[in-house]
Parts: structure tokens; C-alpha cells; sequence
């Protein structure tokens, strides 16, 4: 007799971590040399991040492109990759996803400002494109 859907669903939800087993530590920041001089934005993609599905368990796959324009700090690109890796077990909505890597990111690098776009594969037909912006603000 074969394994009833809902069994194997449960397994796969058992599998799934919460948001917080992500920690910002592994980040790993650099000064960036050049801040006197001029402003950069720096864009990087990530063309194969996964994350899973809270509800299903399932995963999901998409592409994550990060802006942004430093201010005094840019982070160390492996230290980045091992970052965004812990989110594969990691049970998160696409809009929560987005938002929390903003929000990390902006925390360790304090940029002048920063974009987090998610462009996430289709399910049932549906593509979805997630943007987080953050821009710094001059305290009065």
C-alpha cells in the first residue's frame, strides 16, 4: 500500500526550518576605499536561490538581484553565498524573503541605499516579482 499524500506532506513540513535559524553573522563586511572619491551601486545576483514553501514544504526557486550604494561598507561576496544558502531548509514566504535579506543586509552594511528584487519560477501559472527598497535617512 502506498504512503497517503497527506502523510508525506507532513514529512516534508517536519523538514522545514523557521526564519530564525538564518543568522546575519556569517556576513562579512569590508570597508569600501573609494568613499571619499565617488558613489557606486553595486548589483549582485543570485540566479539560484531556494527557499522553501511554509505551507507546503515544497521548495521554491527563483532569482535574487541586490543593489545597492555604500556608504563606508560592501560585503564579502562568499560570505554573502552562505548567507543566502541557509534560507534552502528555511520556510518563508516570497514577500517575507525579500523584506528579511533587506533588512539584514541593510543592518550589517548601513548603505546610502538598497534594493532586494526576487523574480520567483511559476507555480500553477503564476510568476511572481517581489521589490524591497530601503534609502538612509538623515537623522534632524
Amino acid at each position: 500500500m502506498g504512503m497517503d499524500l497527506s502523510e508525506s506532506g507532513k514529512g516534508l513540513l517536519e523538514s522545514v526550518k523557521k526564519p530564525d535559524a538564518v543568522d546575519k553573522k556569517v556576513l562579512v563586511v569590508l570597508d569600501y576605499g573609494y568613499r571619499a572619491v565617488r558613489d557606486i551601486e553595486i548589483e549582485i545576483e543570485q540566479p539560484e536561490f531556494t527557499s522553501v514553501c511554509p505551507l507546503s514544504g515544497l521548495p521554491d526557486f527563483g532569482t535574487l538581484t541586490i543593489r545597492y550604494v555604500p556608504r563606508n561598507k560592501i560585503v564579502e561576496l562568499k560570505s554573502l553565498k552562505y548567507y543566502l544558502v541557509q534560507y534552502r531548509s528555511v520556510g518563508i514566504f516570497y514577500e517575507h524573503v525579500v523584506n528579511r535579506i533587506l533588512d539584514d543586509l541593510v543592518s550589517v552594511l548601513e548603505p546610502k541605499s538598497a534594493e532586494i528584487v526576487g523574480r520567483f519560477t511559476p507555480r500553477g501559472g503564476i510568476t511572481t516579482r517581489v521589490r524591497a527598497q530601503w534609502a538612509w535617512q538623515e537623522s534632524p
